[in-house]
């Protein structure tokens, strides 16, 4: 199971830490097929994440990651990055990093960052999760042609085939499959018609982008359904809701919507539960992104019908563990692969309880 079993002091952060920071650190119903073969809903969710047996070869590290925005998904990330250093402290290895990003998502602002973090020539590894591959990779080249060592990690990819020199990406490596589940499981419901909007998050982000795409494949496939609008929600909750609350005054017949980041599921979330306190949109159904505490409550009460949730805690982990081994040289082979695949599966109704209990302490 992918999700762990967060304790007090873990749920709290969690819930409470900004996600710009900087910090170092020394010391209902189921009628699908899917639904029938999901997971366990009394399953204990718990941490498993352990260092592997390889032996760092300095006693210091210092890292620079810098992600796409200000956001709680990141706060999931830093958990995993938290245990792992920790790990390492316990076995002796002091790693410092900071983990930083902008309020608003940025490319510009990303290079910006980057370029000014290997300047300094204080970190061992600059770790990336791309804004856009178009615009953050020349810059995240010059700084490897530099004789900088530089990663990505976290939900998007800059990768050898785009023509980027990055040594290795930890993370979602299976975004446009995401997407195409989450539309299958969309149409499944709505039994292969209808009508359907997408909110879709940051134009050029490739995660968002890779997702999107993959929907697009799953609906063109099914004649009886219609892809009416898309909208670009820039990742911000109160955008998806105005997106949301327009899609259902232009379609009173929509039947689906589908979300590509974690802000959107919520915002969607939000709108169609009003529409329905006033006698509209019973019948839209919401397929969406992640570990939102609002969008696990709109998954519990039957507004949001299924989300998929990424293992953020390890992809945090495996930055680290990762990064630990390019800092020495190593590059990718046995020791670890070019890209580190994370797991994403799909939860449904049933099975909210739980994860709001285990993720945020919550108890029905």
């Amino acid at each position: 199971m992918i999700l762990r079993k967060l304790s007090a002091a873990l749920i709290i952060l969690l819930a409470f830490t900004g996600c710009t920071k900087k910090t170092h650190n020394k010391n209902s119903e189921i009628q699908s097929s899917q639904e029938k073969n999901n997971h366990n809903a009394g399953e204990e969710l718990q941490f498993k994440d352990f260092l592997d047996s390889y032996s760092p070869q300095k006693k210091e590290y210092n890292f620079f990651l810098t992600y796409k925005l200000a956001h709680s998904w990141w706060d999931a990330v830093a958990l995993g990055i938290e245990d792992a250093v920790n790990q390492y402290e316990e076995k002796g290895v002091f790693i410092t990093y900071d983990y930083v990003a902008p309020d608003a998502m940025s490319a510009y602002d990303q290079t910006e960052r980057i370029k000014q973090a290997a300047a300094t020539h204080s970190y061992d590894v600059i770790g990336v999760d791309v804004a856009d591959i178009d615009i953050v990779t020349p810059v995240i080249n010059q700084i490897i042609d530099d004789g900088q060592k530089v990663m990505t990690f976290s939900s998007s990819d800059s990768s050898k085939e785009d023509g980027c020199k990055r040594i290795a990406y930890v993370g979602n490596t299976h975004n446009y499959r995401d997407g195409k589940d989450l539309a299958e499981v969309l149409c499944e419901k709505l039994e292969f018609k209808g009508k359907v909007a997408m909110l879709i998050g940051n134009v050029g982000a490739p995660c968002h982008e890779d997702r999107a795409s993959g929907a697009r494949e799953v609906f063109a496939k099914y004649p009886d359904i219609e892809l009416v609008e898309e909208q670009y929600d820039e990742d911000i909750v109160e955008k998806a809701y105005d997106f949301t609350k327009d899609f259902i005054e232009k379609y009173p017949d929509l039947n689906g919507i589908i979300c590509c980041n974690m802000s959107n599921s919520v915002g969607a979330g939000q709108a169609v539960e009003e529409a329905r306190l006033s006698g509209k949109g019973e019948q839209i159904i919401i397929v969406g992104m992640d570990h939102d505490q609002r969008a696990l409550a709109y998954l519990r009460d039957g507004i949001i019908y299924a989300l998929a949730l990424q293992d953020c805690y390890a992809i945090g982990f495996d930055t680290i563990t990762t990064a630990v081994k390019i800092a020495d040289g190593i590059l990718p082979g046995s020791l670890y692969p070019e890209k580190t695949e994370e797991k994403t599966e799909i939860y449904y109704q049933n099975e909210a309880s739980d994860l709001l209990s285990a993720l945020y302490g919550i108890i029905d």
